[in-house]
């Protein structure tokens, strides 16, 4: 049986792990948790009892059940260890890691629709404010990200030299959310550079938002 992933077709977290599963080349079946519709199918009791925390992806393949975007990758780059998603010395594919950390751990939880409703809905936090909190932390980690990768000499075509890994499979998920946010990416001319050269590859367009059975709308363009 082909290996399933539940998923939402702007999740951040789920298109990385549809990045990686298209790298691979593993063939997978989709089940859509509509995170907007009726307050969230994920918070439904069907749903968390596959998976507590109610996040998608949870990733089901042969009995074993997983979560997190970051495990299921690492978990997908040992059981399936060609192409590879990772550089070959320990030096680099930490740096890699770190690279993926950067978007998963300090821009991506501050931005999460959970957040954002907490915000709004317990909070009181107004629209405006609320889109002020979002692109203040998605900026500051664009910043960072693009002084890294714009003065590294192990950046090439992509995060890592001239083949795609896991850091892309990071980077664009969260270019998209920016540019979905009509951040402008003058400033970014690395990430954006790199964004490009991923969606010239099937595997990252084949991921990408409009490309879902569930999705509701086009890719983000940039602004």
């Amino acid at each position: 049986m082909k290996p399933t992933l539940y998923s939402f077709w702007r999740s951040s977290a789920a298109f990385r792990v549809r990045i990686a599963l298209n790298l691979k080349g593993i063939e997978y079946d989709v089940i859509p948790v509509h995170l907007r519709k009726g307050g969230g199918e994920q918070l439904k009791d069907v749903y968390q009892v596959l998976n507590p925390n109610g996040l998608v992806p949870l990733y089901i393949d042969a009995g074993l059940t997983l979560h997190q975007s970051a495990a299921i990758i690492e978990f997908l780059e040992e059981k399936y260890p060609t192409p590879t998603l990772l550089p070959t010395r320990v030096e680099d594919r930490a740096w890699v890691r770190g690279l993926a950390q950067d978007i998963a751990a300090d821009i991506h939880p501050l931005n999460n629709l959970r957040v954002l409703r907490y915000l709004v809905g317990k909070l009181g936090v107004s629209d405006e404010a609320r889109l002020g909190w979002y692109n203040h932390w998605l900026e500051k980690g664009l910043i960072a990200l693009e002084k890294r990768l714009s003065n590294d000499p192990r950046v090439g075509q992509f995060c890592y030299g001239d083949q795609p890994g896991m850091a892309d499979a990071f980077l664009v998920p969260q270019v998209f959310n920016a540019y979905d946010a009509k951040i402008s990416f003058s400033n970014y001319p690395t990430l954006q550079r790199i964004t490009y050269n991923c969606m010239q590859l099937p595997a990252f367009l084949n991921a990408s938002w409009e490309h879902q059975i569930d999705a509701e709308g086009k890719n983000p363009e940039p602004s």
